[in-house]
């Protein structure tokens, strides 16, 4: 899963949850992002998301969301 899947997947979740979602791809430097769920928010960088990875674990611990829901 690469980083647009990934968004997608947390798109659909917080529609389905009905969570503010946001993607800022102005305000991350290079190839990162900036991403905000309801009041949290952390900067998401190009690479692999995959479901045993420890960046997607850590970016759903820091926007306080369960990874295994992905």
């Amino acid at each position: 899963m690469n980083r647009d899947d990934f968004i997608r997947a947390l798109r659909k979740y917080c529609r389905k949850n009905g969570m503010r979602f946001e993607v800022e791809t102005k305000l991350g430097k290079g190839s990162h992002y900036r991403i905000a769920v309801e009041d949290k928010k952390t900067t998401l960088p190009n690479g692999d998301y995959s479901p045993r990875g420890a960046a997607r674990n850590y970016i759903c611990k820091q926007l306080g969301l369960d990874p295994a829901a992905f």
